[in-house]
């Protein structure tokens, strides 16, 4: 009888203490990993920045040849590793290496400030006071700041050579190191004067403390997702970095549905990446039809369909033109699906040019408004099913 009483005994489920280590541990490795990739951008982008600014030094006589030497060097590169070394990527390292040319290439293993005690906690809680007042010893003598942050990614210094204020630029590299901010709250302090700010408010601690009021930390995955770094690491970008999962699931069922129209699409990509300078955008899926000879780009809005949503659509279409069609290619279409409340509409940019026949053409081949709106309208069916079933089966599990 006992026996059966120890084999009905269910084992003891692991403890949250056992669950939360084993994860910071894990996070913590992952954010060890980003840290030192980060750190191998930052010193090699501003190596290649050094090589540059030497190889194209004399002035303006040698614009033009340094034209040509950036233009020739960004295509061998890329025909090596294939993205990330644009001539627009070669000017930011050559401006990095400039804007930073009194740094050593190498990677600070201490915070600004920070004490010898171990444990101490000023990297933290500098004073705003203190740091402000320090900004001239520290840039006149440049005994604190050697080298580069150990926490701040090349996406951060590439957003600090915009700043032209050498105290400024100073000011906001320090901060974003010891605070963790991310590289849109840098911007965002940038953009609103923070530096400005403080200097002129009496209450300089509380313009701080407003700077961080919903600022959340980015874990050692989110930041891993920054393209700068695929492209780095030669990785391969992935739908799962850019897509909700309703959008992913929604998307792979009208990339079946397109190809199965049987009217002449060719599937090319998914989560397409076009730069555009320092601004990089994602399709969600482009084809090509080989009756109209046209790509078709295709973006999904989850949210209401906005203005600001067609005016990037046409901007993408563009961008795609100038960047991937060649001689006997029609003008590429951008097609934008809006799914809210059970809807879906689909809106087509405007035609480049005057080709009427084209125009009246392509509608023969693309799918209608009709059949879009069903296929999503049929997917988002299935998911919502799907999650109901699996949050019913939640509930009778004991």
């Amino acid at each position: 009888m006992k026996k059966i009483e120890k084999s009905l005994v269910k084992p003891n489920p692991i403890s949250d203490s056992l669950f939360d280590r084993v994860v910071s541990i894990l996070e913590q490795a992952r954010a060890n990993v980003v840290r030192s990739v980060n750190s191998q951008m930052v010193i090699a982008y501003w190596l290649i920045g050094r090589e540059i600014v030497q190889e194209l030094q004399g002035g303006e006589k040698r614009a033009e040849y340094g034209k040509k030497v950036l233009t020739e060097l960004a295509e061998k590169l890329t025909q090596r590793y294939n993205k990330g070394f644009s001539v627009t990527n070669l000017r930011y390292f050559r401006l990095f290496h400039q804007v930073y040319a009194d740094r050593n290439p190498e990677i600070r293993h201490k915070v600004c400030d920070e004490s010898d005690q171990p444990g101490n906690q000023q990297k933290i809680h500098h004073k705003v006071c203190d740091v402000l007042e320090d900004l001239n010893l520290a840039v006149s003598k440049n005994e604190r700041i050697q080298g580069f942050s150990p926490v701040l990614s090349w996406s951060h210094y590439r957003t600090l050579t915009k700043v032209e204020n050498r105290n400024e630029r100073l000011f906001y590299e320090i901060e974003a190191e010891k605070e963790g901010w991310s590289v849109p709250h840098l911007e965002r302090q940038i953009h609103t004067f923070l530096f400005a700010r403080l200097l002129k408010s009496r209450d300089k601690a509380g313009v701080m403390a407003l700077t961080r009021e919903g600022h959340n930390l980015k874990t050692a995955v989110d930041t891993i997702k920054d393209p700068y770094i695929l492209d780095f690491l030669g990785l391969p970008d992935s739908e799962l970095l850019h897509e909700t999962k309703i959008e992913k699931a929604i998307i792979s069922n009208l990339q079946s549905f397109l190809l199965e129209l049987g009217k002449g699409f060719a599937f090319v990509g998914r989560q397409m990446r076009l730069q555009f300078d320092d601004e990089i955008f994602y399709v969600d899926l482009v084809f090509y039809n080989c009756i109209l000879k046209c790509y078709l780009l295709i973006d999904l809005k989850i949210g209401e369909l906005t203005h600001q949503d067609v005016g990037q659509m046409d901007s993408y279409v563009r961008m795609f033109d100038d960047k991937y069609i060649t001689e006997g290619d029609n003008p590429s279409i951008g097609l934008i699906l809006c799914a809210k409340k059970n809807e879906a509409i689909a809106k087509y940019s405007i035609l480049k040019g005057n080709k009427q026949l084209f125009a009246s053409k392509y509608m023969l081949y693309l799918p209608t408004e009709d059949e879009l709106r069903v296929e999503i309208e049929r997917e988002r069916r299935m998911i919502e099913n799907a999650g109901r079933l699996t949050s019913k089966r939640k509930k009778l599990t004991p």
